[in-house]
């Protein structure tokens, strides 16, 4: 009986073994690609910066997140047809956005200047910010597409050619900055046209045959039911832009500090870091998102519920590796960054903060991922809303100024306000009721389906427009 037991015992832990090693694998094929995308293509604007010595930041991230829902809970759920509508309904979306914010960017030197900022500042702002309106509209297609293939388990695709856009412009800012001297322009046109590439290229692969499931040409059924899936974008973009918001208030904090420079250099340093590291942490995101949609689409709360288990512990070997990295290395990362001795001693002095930083990175990216992939982006929305700007922010301002901790003290605010983040967000995870979120998921889906002989009419209008 006993030798049965063990048998029995040893059975369980070897399934378990290789359940873990499957659903490794699962994550890994959505995390990897998605790690090299997201690290080439801010790569991209770390290299622009190092030849014009001038970065943006755009939002329009969060429009798409929408898209990574509503296509993996379709994908797991077999209706692969609805992916292409979805992603038609995310261009049109993102390309009324992007047009809604092209007068910002044509305008922005008058912005800066009634803004106060000097007009030198204002003048050379304004007229990168022109060189930008490609990389807007680049944005509002290239997030959508993204999602789309990831949720299909198809963005090995997209991690290549954000690879190859990486190298090429490189090549392309050498030539231009450097050996025609042409400046701005020169490292504008070169980032224009490496990411316009990745664009074509992206297209070229899903039109030309290779998702042939999933995308069965233009259809006016991408014009319907729009609602819904703005008021999902809305709540994604503020979800998103909520985060990245927060980092520009603590740059603003330090601002009005004594010795601004030198704290605004080494606040800038480490955000850098942990921005880095967030790229990594964002293919967790992704794979979170990914899985968890797929197998709510699929019906298979059990399988979800792996799922989170597996991606957390995978993440957070990953947040202690650069823990430990942040300690052993203190100063030193700083040097990488810089040679003033001022800044390099303030980098240091934050280094244990930055060492939690990025271990909460790898709690926070996951636990996102896992909201947005069962669409709970307006929940994220509110959580980031309490936790960064009702706790992390007042406590950074009361700490650096009133305790007179300076920086130190703006960033053990923001660290406040993450474990907040985290926790709140652990909590609503850990009592997810799991059959209840694949009955969403399937309402969602079934709420927005199409009619067949509906979308056969639609293509077929489509068709015979495009003919006659």
């Amino acid at each position: 009986m006993e030798e049965r037991l063990l048998g029995s015992e040893a059975k369980d832990i070897s399934d378990l073994k290789g359940r873990i090693w499957i659903e490794n694998k699962k994550i890994w094929k959505v995390g990897f690609p998605a790690a090299l995308a997201r690290v080439t293509q801010y790569g991209m604007f770390v290299v622009t910066q190092s030849f014009i010595g001038h970065a943006g930041k755009l939002q329009l991230a969060g429009m798409s997140s929408a898209t990574e829902t509503l296509c993996g809970q379709a994908f797991g759920a077999r209706q692969y047809h609805m992916m292409g509508v979805y992603l038609q309904r995310s261009w049109i979306i993102n390309l009324l956005t992007a047009t809604i914010l092209l007068p910002v960017f044509i305008f922005s030197g008058k912005i800066f200047r009634l803004l106060g900022e000097e007009e030198e500042t204002a003048s050379a702002a304004g007229y990168i910010s022109l060189w930008f309106i490609p990389m807007l509209y680049f944005f509002s297609l290239a997030f959508s597409l993204q999602k789309y293939l990831q949720t299909q388990l198809k963005n090995m695709i997209v991690g290549w050619l954000s690879a190859a856009s990486f190298a090429l412009h490189v090549l392309l800012s050498w030539i231009f900055v450097s050996k025609l001297n042409w400046g701005i322009p020169g490292a504008m046109i070169a980032m224009n046209i490496s990411s316009w590439l990745v664009i074509i290229g992206e297209l070229v692969y899903v039109v030309g045959g290779w998702c042939p499931d999933t995308w069965r040409g233009f259809t006016l059924a991408a014009f319907t039911d729009l609602i819904p899936v703005i008021k999902l974008s809305i709540s994604s973009g503020l979800m998103l832009c909520l985060e990245f918001w927060y980092n520009a208030v603590l740059v603003l904090l330090a601002g009005y500090m004594k010795n601004a420079t030198t704290q605004v250099s080494a606040l800038s340093i480490c955000l850098n870091i942990t921005a880095w590291e967030f790229m990594l942490c964002i293919a967790f995101l992704t794979s979170a998102s990914v899985r968890v949609s797929n197998e709510l689409g699929r019906g298979d709360a059990k399988a979800a519920k792996f799922s989170v288990k597996v991606i957390l512990f995978i993440s957070l070997c990953l947040g202690a590796f650069f823990f430990i990295i942040c300690l052993a290395f203190d100063s030193q990362i700083a040097k990488l960054f810089t040679n003033e001795q001022m800044v390099i001693k303030a980098v240091s002095n934050l280094s244990l903060l930055l060492a939690f930083s990025v271990l909460l990175n790898s709690f926070q990216a996951v636990l996102t991922g896992v909201a947005v992939g069962a669409g709970r982006q307006s929940m994220v929305a509110c959580i980031n809303v309490s936790s960064y700007y009702i706790g992390g922010v007042p406590i950074g301002v009361i700490l650096g100024y009133v305790a007179h901790l300076q920086i130190k003290g703006i960033w053990i605010g923001m660290t406040i306000g993450v474990v907040m983040q985290v926790m709140v967000l652990g909590y609503v995870t850990s009592r997810t009721n799991w059959d209840e979120q694949v009955k969403k998921a399937s309402e969602r889906l079934n709420s927005w389906f199409l009619r067949p002989s509906e979308e056969s009419n639609n293509e077929n209008f489509i068709r015979e427009s495009l003919n006659g």
